[in-house]
């Protein structure tokens, strides 16, 4: 099933998804629902009847032009309640979410796709991450300064994003990171480590990342560093790119 309203796409998923909350199996399901609520990556909306926990209507609402007026539900177990957790739209012009349900991501304690945690959002089917070794001459740049260069790049391709490098460490002027207490999960690549970049007496924050232990399916890039595109200068053999303009920029 594939449903469309405005910018809203809707598509039945084939994984099993399962949620917990406070210690608790709350939904259970075979059938999810992929929503682009937004157009960088899906949001679950789950079958009611898979939803073991009690949805409890708050009274408030949550209007979507494209969904209808939603209605915020607490969701309860027998240990607790996550307040306003819970979404549902009974009439929404999007038919295939009347019967869905909703739930706050960051407000459950787990998700799991089949028998494996996935975070921070729904893995989207459309979207692919190739790492491949590459010999290109990578220069990072900065105000004049040259942050990095090697001759040793993984290169990232990541669909709807720009190619990203990453860089050994000792390919790296260690000497002008500071460190950062910023940390980002992604559900294709795992955690993310920050620090940023000290030059010419001005700091840029949160300029440069690292996975030192990335999820199975991105190991090539295991204590890598890249830098943000689109925040610095990249010169590569010998041409200097532009800075491409992402959600990132």
């Amino acid at each position: 099933m594939d449903g469309r309203r405005g910018r809203v796409r809707v598509e039945t998923g084939t994984k099993r998804v399962r949620v917990y909350l406070h210690g608790e199996l709350i939904a259970d399901t075979r059938a999810p629902l992929l929503v682009w609520e937004v157009p960088y990556f899906p949001t679950y909306y789950l079958p009611a009847a898979d939803v073991r926990a009690e949805l409890r209507e708050t009274g408030a609402t949550e209007r979507s032009p494209s969904r209808g007026e939603g209605r915020v539900l607490d969701v309860v177990t027998g240990s607790g309640v996550a307040s306003e957790a819970g979404l549902r739209f009974p009439d929404s012009p999007i038919e295939a979410l009347r019967d869905a349900v909703r739930l706050d991501w960051g407000a459950m304690d787990e998700w799991l796709e089949e028998d494996e945690p996935v975070y921070v959002h729904a893995r989207d089917p459309y979207s692919r991450v190739d790492i491949l070794a590459s010999s290109r001459h990578v220069r990072v740049e900065l105000d004049g300064v040259v942050l990095a260069e090697s001759r040793a790049p993984r290169l990232l391709f990541e669909t709807g994003l720009p190619v990203r490098f990453y860089l050994p460490l000792s390919d790296v002027r260690r000497d002008l990171l500071r460190p950062s207490g910023t940390v980002t999960r992604c559900p294709y690549k795992g955690t993310a480590e920050y620090w940023s970049v000290e030059v010419n007496g001005t700091r840029h924050e949160d300029l440069v990342w690292i996975y030192r232990a990335p999820l199975p399916e991105s190991q090539k890039i295991a204590g890598l560093a890249c830098f943000y595109n689109e925040k610095v200068d990249l010169v590569v053999d010998g041409e200097r790119w532009e800075r491409p303009r992402t959600p990132f920029s």
